[in-house]
């Protein structure tokens, strides 16, 4: 059963059991569904959030089906009346599973006077280890692939600085200590992390330095989501003009001796 037609599958099973316990993979695909539309322009960024927020929180299908009863599958467009779907291109975004489990590219990082960088896409070792003294130092996981579903990274901060950027939808965990400096998590963006997602556990300290946290998609995602956007404001004002079109048809057909 793959991921665009399973809530399908899941939303004929809740009319005859509503009241059936949902699995946390059948949540997953709803959340997976809620995550397509969002990239389609189906969805708000708010109603996104409530949605998918509803959705790990639901208990049986009755509460599933509701969320996902006015979205298509992913990836396929709605065809105009009479004519068969067409299928769309996916996401780019892969799935948590396929980012698990490749050999770690990196075990660590040292800045002395300089800066390191790790990003796009690399494989983040199950323990990584970041130094940074007197420089600076970025780890960007986004693109980023896992070498374990469980991950330790580790970052020391002297007189100097690490930035550490996660996906919204990461399953990360902030434990460090700032002496003279600073070690959190200054994300605005929470988001709410994806049940299958790796876990990664960011810890370690920061002496006048700092180590921080922030979750935030990628310039690749933001800009996807803002063409999808644009697309359905686009689709928006093209019907509204056929609209606006047939009623003008309408009343051209019109003679006083129809009246």
């Amino acid at each position: 059963m793959t991921g665009a037609t399973a809530p399908h599958r899941l939303r004929g099973m809740t009319s005859e059991l509503p009241d059936m316990r949902a699995s946390d993979a059948e949540r997953e695909r709803i959340a997976e569904t809620l995550r397509e539309a969002l990239a389609e322009g189906r969805l708000e960024m708010e109603e996104f959030d409530q949605r998918l927020e509803a959705a790990y929180k639901a208990r049986t299908h009755g509460e599933l089906e509701p969320l996902v009863r006015d979205l298509p599958a992913p990836g396929t467009l709605v065809p105009p009346s009479g004519a068969s779907p067409a299928p769309v291109a996916a996401g780019s975004e892969l799935r948590w599973a396929d980012r698990i489990g490749k050999p770690a590219t990196s075990g660590g990082a040292f800045a002395f006077w300089g800066g390191f960088s790790r990003r796009g896409n690399w494989t983040v070792g199950r323990k990584f280890t970041a130094f940074a003294f007197w420089g600076g130092g970025e780890i960007d996981l986004r693109e980023a692939n896992f070498e374990d579903r469980e991950v330790v990274i580790r970052c020391f901060a002297i007189m100097g600085g690490i930035q550490v950027t996660v996906p919204p939808e990461l399953n990360a965990e902030v434990v460090g200590i700032g002496i003279m400096g600073g070690f959190g998590d200054s994300s605005k963006d929470e988001g709410i992390p994806s049940p299958d997602s790796p876990r990664v556990r960011i810890t370690g300290f920061a002496l006048m330095g700092g180590v921080g946290v922030e979750r935030k998609r990628s310039k690749a995602e933001r800009q996807r989501l803002k063409e999808a956007a644009r697309a359905r404001r686009l689709e928006e004002r093209d019907g509204r003009g056929r609209g606006r079109l047939e009623k003008g048809e309408e009343r051209d057909d019109f003679s006083p001796e129809d009246s």
